[in-house]
């Protein structure tokens, strides 16, 4: 029963906030999208990419890595990496990314308790470090978008099994609007709309539309 003397305008605990979260990419690289066919490859670099400005916009902190770079899987997503030209790349031997020393203590270092995860592939290098971080008492959202598996079914198994341990699957046009939760933020207003606009599809062509007719502050 609800006890109406608590009830009041404020944000569940549960939201996603810019001073709640961090972004960890995890093995966007060419190798891994090669075998990548649970969903439209260039679908998922545009998730990625979308999200990793959201990420920018809000000045969340941001953990990149790869897996064997040099050796097998290649660099990381070039549009990825020009959204933080001057942010350093974690390399692992390791599939499960939370097995990798230093990629634990860069998470630490963010001071984050929510997790916001995608990486290539769903059922290896996503569900691996989310269960891990989730058995340490981490929060972990899982941008099912911005992620992808080596089959449909891979990727679509790999989310239940998240999300039966506790993680919470998102898309990372969630994540960026979820980051905003009000138009009047007017410092960010213009660079979500902008965000929107590049990697929105056809809600950043209607953004598009109702700025060229009813102005700039349009779309919200």
């Amino acid at each position: 029963m609800i006890d109406s003397s608590r009830v009041h305008a404020a944000p569940s605990p549960d939201l996603l906030t810019p001073d709640n979260a961090m972004v960890l990419f995890v093995d966007h690289q060419p190798q891994m999208f090669f075998g990548a066919s649970s969903s439209d490859r260039a679908g998922v670099i545009n998730a990625t990419v979308g999200l990793a400005k959201a990420a920018r916009v809000f000045d969340v902190p941001v953990v990149l890595s790869t897996v064997a770079a040099e050796s097998f899987s290649g660099p990381i997503l070039p549009r990825l990496a020009e959204v933080f030209p001057d942010h350093g790349v974690i390399d692992r031997t390791t599939m499960n990314a939370w097995e990798d020393p230093a990629l634990v203590d860069a998470v630490r270092a963010t001071g984050r308790e929510k997790i916001v995860l995608a990486g290539l592939w769903t059922e290896v290098c996503v569900v691996l470090p989310a269960l891990s971080a989730l058995a340490q008492g981490y929060e972990v959202y899982v941008v099912a978008d911005a992620s992808a598996g080596v089959t449909p079914v891979a990727h679509e198994h790999a989310v239940q099994r998240m999300t039966a341990a506790g993680a919470v699957p998102v898309t990372w046009l969630q994540v960026l609007l979820e980051f905003q939760r009000d138009w009047a933020r007017g410092e960010t207003y213009a660079p979500t709309l902008e965000v929107v606009k590049e990697h929105g599809g056809a809600y950043g062509m209607g953004v598009v539309y109702a700025q060229s007719m009813l102005g700039a502050h349009a779309g919200g």
